[in-house]
């Protein structure tokens, strides 16, 4: 990848990254895009990870999920939308991050 290094996406807990390559290149695709780097808070975390933050959905267990770091509006803005462009459809919006993923629920965006 040309922006990314893998590790960037390893668990926090234990180092384990199981992403699904076709996200990777989407998520590549949409940096390209970008004009702002795109810096992973949280990529693959494994089931004990995810439960011990409170998460109820699967997606980054899965490795169909990223949390980009995101905290002024114009960024937010850049962010969107190149990974709209890349055809992302799903995304939770945090005061500090973006979450985006690739799984085959409705199109959606929340607010955490």
């Amino acid at each position: 990848m040309e922006n990314f290094k893998i590790e960037e996406f390893n668990c926090r807990c234990c180092g384990a990254n199981k992403m699904n390559p076709d996200f990777l290149n989407k998520l590549q695709e949409a940096r390209s895009m970008a004009g702002t780097k795109f810096i992973i808070s949280s990529g693959y975390r494994c089931e004990k990870h995810n439960a011990e933050i409170g998460s109820t959905s699967n997606n980054h267990t899965t490795g169909v999920a990223a949390d980009i770091v995101c905290s002024r509006g114009s960024q937010r803005y850049e962010i969107m939308g190149a990974l709209i462009k890349a055809g992302f459809k799903r995304f939770g919006l945090g005061e500090q991050y973006i979450h985006v993923d690739s799984n085959d629920r409705p199109n959606c965006i929340w607010i955490y």
